[in-house]
């Protein structure tokens, strides 16, 4: 993190898509008109109002787009009420980015890879999705399976129908929690679909979502062979000032904001148990 990062820079909402009933992505550039600055895919950013607070969310969009940020934020406190108030021609301030990121360019780069998100835990997924699909020859295939409470709550599902699952040995898996008209794919919880996709294990895995969709997926991913050394996960959820000051993202001797928000499902179990 460079001292850059400390600093607010004025920015322009220049574009607001609605998602699901709940969640909007947001489009974000400088005064200048350009992307406010680099980031990982994975890593965060602080977005605040004068008089409104501020908060952390995940950069949606991947490194690779160099004319803007787009952040998916669900509508669940002051800050993104506000925000999901606002029109395009909004100015806010944005700091970052924060967090380590995924390891696109080492870890990830050569594997087979399975990503399951649930709700707007797609919304991290998304980056690295995206940034797979602009190196693509550096990547095997790819496996997605992602779910939500509805059909009208999946996030980027115009993306995903008309983009992701168009693309060349990618294999996208959709369920929704319960029955509902008009919807004729699958039907049941995320972990549980998981099990069902019965995915190879030969596949380095990346997990977003709510807690006890995580917890409950690592242990699929565990029976079903993985090793915990091949799962990852993102708490940015539990990052609050984004450089580690305020102690509140401490779990044991960790600091999400700083040694996180990336994690291995081994790096996890060193954790107390609270994760």
């Amino acid at each position: 993190m460079t001292n850059e990062a400390l600093i607010p820079k004025v920015g322009v909402i220049t574009d607001i898509r609605k998602d699901t009933p709940d969640v909007k992505t947001f489009r974000v550039v400088g005064l200048d008109g350009k992307k406010m600055f680099e980031h990982k895919p994975g890593q965060c950013a602080m977005l605040s109002m004068p008089g409104v607070g501020e908060a952390l969310f995940s950069i949606t969009s991947s490194p690779t787009n160099e004319k803007f940020m787009e952040f998916s934020i669900k509508k669940c406190g002051c800050v993104t009420d506000w925000l999901h108030s606002v029109e395009p021609g909004q100015k806010i301030t944005v700091r970052g980015p924060y967090g380590n990121g995924f390891p696109v360019d080492t870890e990830f780069k050569g594997k087979n890879m399975l990503f399951i998100g649930g709700g707007i835990g797609l919304a991290p997924l998304r980056s690295v999705i995206n940034y797979i699909r602009d190196h693509r020859a550096d990547y095997g295939t790819v496996d997605v399976i992602y779910g939500s409470r509805s059909k009208d709550d999946l996030v980027d599902f115009k993306e995903i129908e008309e983009e992701w699952k168009n693309e060349p040995n990618f294999n996208v898996y959709l369920t929704i929690d319960r029955p509902q008209d008009g919807w004729d794919g699958h039907v049941g919880f995320v972990p549980a679909y998981v099990k069902e996709c019965n995915i190879p294990t030969d596949r380095t895995a990346v997990l977003c979502g709510p807690p006890i969709m995580i917890k409950f997926t690592l242990q699929a991913l565990l029976e079903l062979g993985f090793d915990k050394k091949q799962v990852y996960t993102t708490l940015e959820f539990r990052m609050k000032c984004g450089i580690g000051k305020c102690g509140r993202c401490n779990v044991g001797n960790k600091y999400i904001c700083k040694d996180g928000p990336v994690f291995r499902m081994d790096e996890l179990q060193e954790l107390p148990s609270e994760y």
